[in-house]
């Protein structure tokens, strides 16, 4: 009995604020919408404070309210996780008010919208980079900005995800081998350029390790002329990987095809 007075009371609370919220949505005050959609931002039922905002935005524009609105379209757009759409809001905020109130959460959050959405390594990272951009230049406008260590820690992790993505590309070549051609040496490339191009990156000593292994590789699978040449590179290469990484995973691997180089070198 109790659990069925206890489902009438939320129904007849649930029925009570969408009559309430229907009222609202049919009034003619500009005013009373934008508090009523404070107000469900405030107890975070976002998508109402949304469509209240959307709705009443029209009537602001060109006054000074208007800024407030446009950045409570992107804050409830961000309390649905609705990211592209908030992304839009920011940046449309970032237009039309370049030294407003709220421009330093504005420039922050359209990085943070990008970050959020950026996508699996595998994919296009097309929103990735773009992510970097805007968190570039939000470091550059707002150094001492409270937002400013966490677009440091965002910006380093699409930094990291473009550096693994090329790691991908590198083991992919490195497991094609000699098919239809060197594609070690596409891997050594590869590798390579992301170490230039990501330096610090959290994936450096599995890009390393794998320069070594194309390098090895390139020696065994080499013609008799070029054998020695390509057979003390790697061995040059093995040197380098152990001192930058003396405590590797990889070190037992790496001591015994050092063995199987210098056999190649005799």
């Amino acid at each position: 009995m109790r659990q069925h007075v206890y489902i009438y009371m939320l129904l007849l609370v649930f029925l009570t604020s969408c009559g309430e919220y229907q009222q609202v949505l049919k009034s003619r005050d500009p005013d009373y919408k934008y508090q009523k959609a404070l107000a469900y931002f405030n107890s975070k039922d976002y998508l109402k404070a949304k469509t209240l905002f959307d709705d009443i935005a029209p009537y602001y524009k060109g006054t000074e309210r208007f800024e407030d609105v446009v950045c409570y379209q992107a804050r409830s757009n961000m309390g649905q996780k609705s990211y592209d759409e908030a992304a839009k809001y920011y940046q449309a905020y970032i237009r039309n008010f370049p030294k407003g109130k709220y421009i330093v959460e504005a420039r922050y959050q359209t990085g943070h919208c990008l970050y959020l959405n950026s996508p699996d390594a595998r994919l296009d990272q097309q929103i990735t980079k773009e992510a970097i951009d805007a968190f570039t230049q939000f470091i550059e406008f707002y150094p001492q900005s409270p937002y400013s260590e966490q677009a440091y820690k965002e910006l380093n992790e699409m930094y990291d995800k473009l550096a693994y993505k090329e790691y991908l590309n590198a083991k992919l070549y490195y497991n094609l081998g000699t098919y239809l051609g060197n594609n070690y040496l596409s891997c050594e490339i590869v590798a390579k350029n992301a170490l230039k191009q990501y330096p610090s990156n959290s994936h450096m000593e599995e890009l390393s390790w794998l320069i070594f292994l194309a390098k090895y590789q390139q020696a065994v699978n080499s013609t008799y002329d070029k054998i020695a040449e390509r057979a003390r590179d790697a061995q040059d290469e093995y040197y380098n990987f152990i001192i930058d990484y003396p405590d590797s995973k990889h070190r037992n691997q790496a001591e015994r095809i050092l063995k199987d180089i210098k056999k190649l070198l005799k």
